[in-house]
């Protein structure tokens, strides 16, 4: 069994993270999983991944992909105004080609099951991933790059969009709830939320905020989907920083990464 913190959105902010990181303190059975987005929008991007390189080779720190990473990948397309500066390009590069950059992760909590990805993985996605019974299985699949996860749907708001750019709400929580199946596990997720924590105000009506319950101290959402639950943990830095937040912790959990390439 192992702890493990799950951190949102970083954006940009060094400082954030190190505060983050403090909290947690250096506990010898902490795992981090980071759910992308390291980069863009705040003050310091490459001072972010100064504070990762060191952790994401100690076997403690599991860096998954966020669709801002994304853009700076072979192939990709730049979309950010003021895009990263070419060593930190090449940072990403590195890690993505090697495994130490994935996709996506999977966490067992007391039985219950959770994917962890960027942006959650769509009621689409999931058919299109062959229906996995599992959160580890998804995790393998999605860490195989299959086309989909380069997919951004019509404005990330359709069941076309993938688990880097899935919005909540429309696209991830809305479709799982009209399923009329088994869901078949948990999601942890950045990317979006449900809620402006700033002004502590809902983005979302219907089904989707009667099933949801907010932490607005730490800026974590829980939205019930189907016997399951979604967590958002996507503090919202913006380009200033969140007053106050703290990373998702699980306790007593059993981890599931997919091997990094040798």
């Amino acid at each position: 069994m192992t702890r493990v913190a799950v951190i949102g959105d970083v954006g940009g902010h060094p400082d954030q993270l190190r505060r983050a990181l403090r909290d947690l303190g250096p506990a010898p059975d902490l795992v981090v999983i980071q759910v992308g987005d390291l980069v863009d929008r705040g003050p310091d991007s490459l001072g972010v991944l100064d504070v990762v390189a060191p952790l994401i080779t100690t076997g403690r720190w599991v860096q998954l992909a966020g669709n801002h990473e994304s853009q700076y990948l072979p192939g990709a397309t730049v979309f950010w105004p003021d895009p990263l500066p070419q060593p930190g390009v090449d940072t990403l590069r590195a890690w993505w080609s090697d495994g130490r950059m994935q996709v996506a992760a999977a966490v067992s909590v007391n039985g219950d099951d959770h994917l962890l990805t960027h942006a959650g993985l769509t009621l689409d996605a999931w058919h299109q991933l062959g229906e996995p019974a599992s959160a580890a299985q998804a995790a393998d699949l999605l860490n195989e790059r299959p086309d989909l996860i380069w997919h951004t749907g019509a404005h990330a708001r359709d069941a076309q969009a993938g688990p880097l750019w899935a919005e909540s709400g429309a696209a991830l929580h809305e479709p799982w709830m009209r399923f009329t199946g088994i869901v078949p596990f948990g999601q942890i997720h950045g990317h979006s939320t449900v809620v402006h924590f700033g002004q502590q105000r809902w983005r979302c009506d219907g089904r989707v905020r009667q099933r949801a319950t907010v932490d607005w101290h730490a800026r974590h959402v829980r939205v019930r989907v189907g016997g399951r639950v979604f967590i958002g943990v996507d503090p919202g830095h913006g380009r200033t920083g969140a007053t106050s937040w703290q990373p998702l912790l699980l306790n007593d959990a059993e981890m599931h990464v997919t091997p990094a390439r040798t």
